[in-house]
Protein backbone atom coordinates (compact mmCIF):
# COMPACT_ATOMS: atom_id res chain seq x y z
CA UNK A 1 0.00 0.00 0.00
CA UNK A 2 1.22 3.24 -0.73
CA UNK A 3 2.16 5.74 2.39
CA UNK A 4 0.36 8.97 2.24
CA UNK A 5 2.69 11.89 0.14
CA UNK A 6 3.15 15.44 1.33
CA UNK A 7 2.79 18.18 -2.00
CA UNK A 8 6.56 18.31 -2.84
CA UNK A 9 6.87 14.31 -3.04
CA UNK A 10 6.03 12.07 -5.96
CA UNK A 11 3.61 9.45 -5.46
CA UNK A 12 5.55 5.61 -6.29
CA UNK A 13 4.10 4.78 -9.63
CA UNK A 14 5.01 1.36 -9.25
CA UNK A 15 6.26 -0.35 -5.75
CA UNK A 16 8.30 -2.49 -7.64
CA UNK A 17 10.09 -0.13 -9.88
CA UNK A 18 13.74 0.00 -9.16
CA UNK A 19 14.11 2.89 -12.47
CA UNK A 20 16.48 5.74 -10.91
CA UNK A 21 13.78 8.67 -10.63
CA UNK A 22 14.79 12.56 -11.52
CA UNK A 23 13.21 14.40 -9.45
CA UNK A 24 13.28 17.65 -10.74
CA UNK A 25 12.13 16.38 -14.35
CA UNK A 26 9.29 14.85 -12.74
CA UNK A 27 7.94 18.13 -11.56
CA UNK A 28 8.91 19.71 -14.72
CA UNK A 29 6.99 17.33 -16.26
CA UNK A 30 4.04 17.55 -14.48
CA UNK A 31 3.98 21.70 -14.58
CA UNK A 32 4.08 21.06 -17.94
CA UNK A 33 0.99 19.66 -17.91
CA UNK A 34 -2.05 21.30 -19.44
CA UNK A 35 -4.91 21.34 -16.95
CA UNK A 36 -7.65 19.01 -16.89
CA UNK A 37 -10.26 21.09 -18.68
CA UNK A 38 -8.17 21.52 -21.79
CA UNK A 39 -6.98 17.95 -22.02
CA UNK A 40 -10.53 16.83 -22.40
CA UNK A 41 -11.38 19.55 -24.66
CA UNK A 42 -8.39 18.46 -27.09
CA UNK A 43 -9.25 14.99 -26.58
CA UNK A 44 -13.01 16.04 -27.74
CA UNK A 45 -11.14 17.82 -30.57
CA UNK A 46 -9.18 14.51 -31.71
CA UNK A 47 -11.81 12.25 -30.80
CA UNK A 48 -14.04 14.66 -33.78
CA UNK A 49 -10.98 14.90 -36.07
CA UNK A 50 -10.64 10.19 -36.03
CA UNK A 51 -14.01 10.19 -37.95
CA UNK A 52 -12.74 9.63 -41.88
CA UNK A 53 -15.81 10.97 -42.79
CA UNK A 54 -14.94 14.48 -41.36
CA UNK A 55 -11.48 14.34 -42.02
CA UNK A 56 -12.02 14.45 -45.77
CA UNK A 57 -14.68 17.45 -45.01
CA UNK A 58 -11.62 19.35 -43.31
CA UNK A 59 -9.36 17.72 -46.25
CA UNK A 60 -12.31 19.38 -49.04
CA UNK A 61 -12.62 22.89 -47.51
CA UNK A 62 -8.76 23.23 -46.98
CA UNK A 63 -7.80 26.80 -48.73
CA UNK A 64 -11.25 26.69 -50.34
CA UNK A 65 -15.12 28.09 -48.91
CA UNK A 66 -17.50 25.68 -50.22
CA UNK A 67 -21.71 25.09 -49.96
CA UNK A 68 -23.09 21.87 -48.46
CA UNK A 69 -24.56 20.53 -51.70
CA UNK A 70 -20.69 21.16 -53.27
CA UNK A 71 -19.16 19.52 -50.36
CA UNK A 72 -21.07 16.24 -50.43
CA UNK A 73 -20.88 16.12 -54.34
CA UNK A 74 -17.07 16.21 -54.14
CA UNK A 75 -17.30 13.48 -51.39
CA UNK A 76 -20.52 11.19 -52.61
CA UNK A 77 -22.42 12.13 -49.33
CA UNK A 78 -26.00 12.89 -49.23
CA UNK A 79 -26.86 16.40 -48.38
CA UNK A 80 -28.82 15.25 -44.82
CA UNK A 81 -25.13 13.38 -44.18
CA UNK A 82 -23.09 16.36 -45.13
CA UNK A 83 -25.08 18.84 -42.98
CA UNK A 84 -24.93 16.50 -39.58
CA UNK A 85 -20.72 15.99 -40.22
CA UNK A 86 -20.37 19.39 -40.70
CA UNK A 87 -22.72 20.54 -37.99
CA UNK A 88 -20.64 18.19 -35.63
CA UNK A 89 -17.09 19.74 -37.38
CA UNK A 90 -18.92 23.50 -36.41
CA UNK A 91 -19.67 22.66 -33.03
CA UNK A 92 -15.81 21.70 -32.37
CA UNK A 93 -14.94 25.22 -33.65
CA UNK A 94 -13.12 23.10 -36.65
CA UNK A 95 -15.22 24.92 -39.52
CA UNK A 96 -17.31 27.98 -39.17
CA UNK A 97 -19.96 28.93 -42.16
CA UNK A 98 -22.01 32.04 -43.60
CA UNK A 99 -25.30 32.14 -45.28
CA UNK A 100 -25.18 34.13 -49.00
CA UNK A 101 -29.25 34.00 -49.62
CA UNK A 102 -30.57 30.68 -48.82
CA UNK A 103 -27.11 29.27 -49.59
CA UNK A 104 -24.76 28.13 -46.52
CA UNK A 105 -20.89 28.08 -47.47
CA UNK A 106 -17.95 26.38 -45.04
CA UNK A 107 -14.46 27.13 -44.51
CA UNK A 108 -12.03 25.99 -41.80
CA UNK A 109 -11.83 27.73 -38.86
CA UNK A 110 -8.97 29.10 -38.77
CA UNK A 111 -5.46 28.44 -39.96
CA UNK A 112 -4.37 26.23 -36.87
CA UNK A 113 -7.07 23.84 -38.47
CA UNK A 114 -5.61 23.80 -41.73
CA UNK A 115 -2.26 23.04 -39.53
CA UNK A 116 -3.49 20.36 -37.58
CA UNK A 117 -4.33 18.61 -40.81
CA UNK A 118 -1.48 19.12 -42.38
CA UNK A 119 0.61 17.96 -40.14
CA UNK A 120 -1.09 14.85 -39.29
CA UNK A 121 -0.71 13.81 -42.17
CA UNK A 122 3.10 14.82 -42.44
CA UNK A 123 3.34 12.79 -39.68
CA UNK A 124 2.04 9.35 -41.05
CA UNK A 125 3.55 10.14 -44.20
CA UNK A 126 6.75 10.76 -42.10
CA UNK A 127 5.85 7.01 -40.27
CA UNK A 128 5.36 4.93 -43.44
CA UNK A 129 8.71 6.13 -44.30
CA UNK A 130 10.88 5.04 -41.84
CA UNK A 131 9.29 1.80 -41.72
Amino acid sequence: MARPRRDNQIPELIEDCEAVCDTALVFAARGALPGARDTHRLADLFSTLADPTRLRIVATLDGREMCVGDIGASLGLSPSATSHQLRVLRQQGLVRSHKDGRMVYYTLDDEHVSLLFRQGLEHIAHIEESG
